[in-house]
């Protein structure tokens, strides 16, 4: 299932959600110009590497990516979702939100990770948070989706909490998966775990945050 977009309107216009696009793509163009040697040593010195932690790299590994489809991904969940939690905290809200949410990710992959030295990179665990947040605030809207019928593809409206479960249950199922299949052979993969950590913070945090004051008098149109 591929979200296409969602039924949820915002008030305004998500200059946040942008420049953190506009950012993603940037470094990920950035580190593709690099030559291959140079582009592994970015990648080391800036993503996170749990075996040889940097605490700087819980902020600086979410911006970079491991190829196209690995950002393409990330951006276009951040762009269906992100809109609407930054309307609803409000921007310097949404930053804060969003940046806790990425630490908080990395560090549930670092406590299942602590001895890999495997970078890990990518925007996944603070979009995981969006998406959270997403299903605490607005679980009744409506979300346009790509479904797959055998060799034909057609589009469904599916409730937002429905999609949301169903991800965050395949992160979940698969992390564990992973860990109790695993041999002690390190290979690169999805970070399940980022995912869910996330995710989870995400979910709590959008209840801990206080909403933006433009919308308090009417709490009946976002905490649904």
């Amino acid at each position: 299932m591929l979200p296409l977009r969602d039924s949820q309107p915002s008030r305004t216009f998500p200059a946040v959600t942008v420049w953190l696009i506009v950012i993603n793509v940037f470094v990920f163009l950035f580190e593709f110009s690099l030559e291959p040697l140079s582009r592994n040593h970015f990648v080391a010195e800036y993503g996170m590497v749990p075996a040889a932690f940097v605490p700087r790299s819980l902020l600086t590994s979410m911006f970079l990516h491991g190829g196209w489809m690995h950002l393409i991904g990330n951006i276009w969940f951040l762009w269906i979702y992100g809109d609407n939690v930054e309307d609803l905290l409000g921007r310097w809200r949404y930053v804060l939100f969003y940046l806790a949410c990425a630490v908080v990710s990395a560090l549930v992959h670092l406590m299942f990770n602590l001895g890999s030295r495997i970078p890990t990179i990518g925007a996944s665990g603070a979009i995981a948070g969006v998406m959270g947040a997403y299903l605490i605030t607005y679980p009744h809207a409506r979300i346009v989706t790509l479904l797959p019928i055998i060799i034909f593809f057609t589009t469904v409206e599916l409730p937002a909490w429905f999609i949301l479960i169903y991800w965050f249950v395949i992160q979940f199922f698969y992390g564990f998966g992973e860990l109790a299949a695993s041999t002690g052979v390190e290979q690169g993969g999805v970070a399940w775990f980022a995912h869910v950590g996330g995710f989870v913070a995400g979910a709590a945090l959008v209840k801990l945050m206080a909403i933006h004051p433009r919308y308090r008098a009417y709490p009946e149109l976002h905490w649904r």
